[in-house]
């Protein structure tokens, strides 16, 4: 029996490179996300299913999980940042929108589609988070609390699942050049958004985090991979950039 996999803000990124790769794998892949257009092309490219959801919205999730008769993995991707700002000048409306995506987004379709999770023979819940779950960085604060916040659902989703046959696995990239990610985090700036990734060899692309996405839910249901980080080579850390050539 063909096996559903749902994946959430499926429509760019990092989710629709993992719609791709799991529906390369067999899957059934369910996309959801707000914006429509995206997301019909991608179901029709992958033969899967389209979806309209808006994670913040509790009405919106509740109408998602009413359309779904199945789901055996869950990939909680639907995330962002916005602003750069210090402390000091942090706009509260920002961070009220990364914790509303990053934290009430994740709680509200986890709690949705669990029962749907428990009913089959083993369920998967992935959670991307960042590398920004578990270091800080200036200007970085807002959007590093929120996936702070999203490490620490994640953790004590493992906790109290635990005697069930639900496996709940942390996905924590590190430098990710997608097309929006930073553009939207500097309001449109592209200059600003280019100016991350100027000069660095190879950042990871969303290809390469769908394939990692693929390969931990790919094992056998009694394998629990908890959390992986994964990170260009040339970034040592988060605070720490090579940038120039690595490779000839």
């Amino acid at each position: 029996m063909t096996q559903t996999a749902v994946v959430t803000g499926a429509s760019s990124g990092i989710g629709a490179a993992t719609a791709r790769r799991l529906a390369g794998d067999g899957f059934h892949v369910v996309v959801a996300a707000r914006r429509q257009d995206r997301l019909a092309e991608l179901a029709e490219e992958i033969g899967g299913r389209a979806l309209a959801l808006d994670v913040t919205d509790q009405d919106s999730v509740a109408a998602f999980a009413a359309e779904l008769d199945a789901c055996d993995v869950l990939v909680n991707n639907a995330g962002g940042a916005w602003g750069s700002d210090p402390v000091s000048a942090g706009k509260p409306e920002e961070w009220q929108r990364m914790f509303s995506v990053n934290v009430l987004g994740t709680l509200h379709v986890t709690q949705a589609l669990l029962p749907l999770l428990r009913a089959g023979g083993g369920g998967t819940i992935v959670n991307m988070t960042s590398t920004a779950a578990f270091v800080n960085y200036e200007g970085g604060a807002g959007y590093s609390a929120s996936k702070h916040g999203a490490h620490a659902l994640t953790e004590t989703l493992r906790l109290e699942l635990a005697g069930q046959p639900v496996r709940v696995i942390e996905i924590q990239p590190g430098m990710v050049h997608t097309d929006e990610f930073s553009r939207n985090r500097f309001h449109g700036d592209q200059d600003k958004a280019d100016a991350v990734y100027a000069d660095v060899d190879r950042p990871l692309t969303a290809d390469d985090v769908a394939g990692v996405v693929a390969m931990a839910v790919a094992q056998p249901l009694h394998v629990n991979i908890d959390s992986l980080v994964l990170r260009p080579l040339a970034q040592a850390a988060q605070h720490k950039v090579h940038r120039g050539p690595l490779f000839d």
